[in-house]
């Protein structure tokens, strides 16, 4: 009886010291299941790749979103929506996403877009952007008469901004009094692109301009060096440019070397 005694304390004892080792390893026990440390480390993983920081305060909340998932799972498990068809279809949907997602982010870091191919994205588009900006005003109407009308009336004294307003079925720039802002040439069509090139600054067409939309009357009121972006401020946009284009690449390589039957 003594040694029984005996060894049911030394059990005890060793459960009392063991305890605290199972607590340290694990977040919680819920209905008598360990729930490991290792889920929120992976939870606050999945933050930090979604770009969020994981602060010392929202420690303490995926603690309690890891424990409460526990326990959502043990009673969707007693339910036994785990071995539904549909929960099996939904498994090997979610197992095929994680499988490509990690794939392209592999691809991403093992083929990253360099500073070079950025600074050389940003020159091409400097080259095609740059020259002269023209900031200039129409009026656009249906008829050529209409437009050699109001030609006339400018040429009388009338003010392009408020016969503008009134008559141009430009519906953009004609309630800001014909006003194109500041563009390059190659943003407009070529007739119109031609006529406005060929005025002097201060200088309307003396003529109508035909082009598909109708008739123009065109203003040019000032020219100036075509203002780019600087590239500093551009670099991300050109980066998510880039990193786009190579993997529509790599995704066209892998569909072109598959045997699809």
């Amino acid at each position: 009886m003594k040694m029984k005694l005996l060894t049911a304390v030394a059990s005890a004892v060793m459960l009392c010291t063991l305890a605290p080792v199972v607590l340290a390893q694990n977040v919680a026990i819920v209905n008598g299941k360990a729930v490991p440390k290792s889920r929120i480390e992976a939870l606050s993983q999945q933050i930090a790749r979604s770009g969020r920081p994981v602060t010392p305060e929202m420690e303490g909340q995926i603690k309690d979103e890891v424990i409460a998932r526990e326990i959502f799972i043990q009673e969707a498990q007693k339910q036994g929506y785990e071995t539904t068809e549909d929960f099996k279809t939904q498994m090997e949907l979610a197992r095929q996403t994680l499988l490509i997602r990690e794939l392209f982010t592999n691809y991403q870091k093992t083929n990253p877009v360099t500073d070079a191919d950025i600074k050389a994205e940003y020159d091409k588009f400097a080259a095609s952007n740059g020259g002269k900006e023209y900031k200039a005003r129409h009026i656009l109407v249906e008829k050529e008469d209409q437009a050699k009308a109001i030609i006339a009336q400018l040429k009388k004294g009338g003010k392009f901004e408020d016969i503008a307003k009134k008559a141009s079925k430009d519906p953009g720039s004609g309630a800001k009094g014909g006003d194109l802002d500041w563009a390059g040439a190659g943003n407009y069509v070529a007739e119109f692109s031609a006529a406005m090139t060929g005025l002097a600054k201060g200088k309307m067409t003396e003529t109508p301009v035909k082009t598909q939309f109708g008739y123009h009357i065109i203003r040019l009121d000032d020219i100036r060096d075509a203002q780019l972006p600087k590239f500093e401020d551009v670099k991300p946009q050109i980066t998510q440019q880039l990193q786009q284009q190579k993997m529509g690449k790599y995704q066209e390589e892998l569909r072109s070397k598959a045997k699809v039957e």
